[in-house]
């Protein structure tokens, strides 16, 4: 079963790469657009989308103004199964979304994987009303499958500016076998990381060429990176809480 993960997970990352470079680069565009002109890059996601916001947050070899939007009922710690009760409710969204400091020329990401629940699409629609430009990370394939649970009869899809697509099966889960009854192992998390390192990367790549130099942070753990980060930190403080 390891192999067969592997080879799952290639799979997908190849047909990611395949099928949404171009809507990636579109995305990493975007983002070089908002960090040039001093605009922060935000990232929600609900119960296990939401550590892919942490992934790319306060990163050695990443991007300095992340800022990913931590609502703690939404995430795990304080009660999975309550997570998901809170996600499915609309309007909760209004409880945090407000403070989040999202303002015209920022990117919103977005990120759920079945795409039906109303706290992401609520969220997508206030950051969209803000004058942010919103990203969403979901599977097509999934939200397609599943009525909406939004009031709109929305999916995640809807309410973005541009999707891209991470390919997961429907229930996200990759591999079966014979004396288990359900479908088991999940992709969405280590394929929505691929992504958005990738959707950076480009972005990073993007700012060089043009002349500006992107804001990355150096690992605490090199010497000499003290200094580096701590003028970035001091230069996105107002926007980016670290």
């Amino acid at each position: 079963m390891i192999q067969a993960y592997f080879e799952k997970i290639q799979e997908l990352l190849t047909i990611v790469e395949k099928k949404e470079t171009d809507v990636m680069e579109k995305a990493a565009k975007k983002v070089a657009e908002a960090i040039q002109a001093d605009g922060v890059i935000h990232l929600f996601g609900c119960g296990h989308s939401h550590i892919l916001t942490e992934e790319v947050y306060y990163r050695a070899g990443g991007l300095v103004p992340i800022h990913p939007i931590l609502h703690e009922p939404l995430m795990l710690h304080e009660g999975a199964v309550r997570s998901s009760t809170l996600e499915r409710k609309n309007d909760y969204a209004k409880n945090f979304i407000t403070e989040q400091g999202i303002e015209a020329g920022d990117v919103v990401f977005v990120i759920s994987t079945s795409g039906r629940n109303p706290v992401p699409v609520d969220v997508a629609n206030f950051a969209k009303q803000q004058g942010a430009y919103i990203v969403g990370i979901t599977s097509i394939a999934y939200s397609s499958s599943q009525p909406s649970r939004h009031t709109s009869g929305k999916h995640l899809f809807d309410a973005v500016d541009i999707v891209i697509d991470n390919h997961a099966p429907v229930g996200d889960a990759l591999l079966s076998h014979e004396k288990v009854k359900v479908p088991f192992s999940p992709s969405s998390t280590v394929i929505g990381a691929a992504i958005l390192n990738a959707v950076f990367a480009k972005s990073i790549e993007s700012m060089a060429e043009q002349g500006f130099e992107p804001p990355i942070f150096l690992s605490g753990n090199i010497e000499g990176s003290d200094e580096h980060n701590q003028q970035l930190v001091e230069k996105y403080s107002k926007r980016v809480k670290l």
